[in-house]
């Protein structure tokens, strides 16, 4: 049985990204998931990304989130330098809505894979994470199982208020 905690590294091209990427930490937390958060750019510090790429498996890093927006290189050449799964999180930027951070992740070269959510979809980035980690660690396949059961409940609460308000 695995004795160390599940550990995912949750990257970001610039400190302006935070405000998307803290939801992804609090979703992380949720299900006792280590992280490691810093920033990092693909552009401003190259050097700095291929180095915490190509050692993140030995520092014990089971998934990377890399989050970038407008060019979205960052994804991209973190999952150049490991074989860890890697997990693209588009930022909406105010020139192109998004969409040019989307494109950038999403269209890897064959042999490159990055796993790629929706812009701003920190929450959906986490929880793919979560997922992913659920092959090694089984507890967090129970959580997983657990929170949606719990979201199931919810949704149906929500449509029981509903038709009580209208009835």
């Amino acid at each position: 049985m695995e004795s160390k905690k599940p550990c995912v590294a949750v990257i970001m091209g610039s400190d302006s990204d935070f405000q998307v990427v803290e939801k992804c930490l609090k979703v992380l937390d949720s299900f006792g998931v280590e992280t490691k958060t810093m920033v990092c750019s693909a552009h401003r510090t190259p050097d700095k990304a291929a180095r915490f790429a190509a050692t993140a498996e030995e520092n014990g890093i089971d998934v990377i989130i890399a989050a970038a927006g407008k060019a979205a290189h960052l994804p991209g050449v973190i999952a150049a330098y490991t074989t860890l799964p890697v997990i693209g999180l588009p930022i909406k930027s105010s020139t192109l809505d998004g969409l040019d951070s989307l494109l950038s992740i999403v269209q890897m070269p064959t042999g490159v894979p990055v796993a790629t959510v929706a812009i701003n979809g920190a929450e959906n980035a986490a929880l793919l994470a979560v997922q992913i980690l659920s092959l090694k660690y089984p507890d967090l396949r129970v959580k997983m199982k657990e929170y949606k059961i719990k979201m199931a409940e919810d949704v149906e609460k929500k449509d029981r208020e509903l038709r009580e308000k209208l009835n």
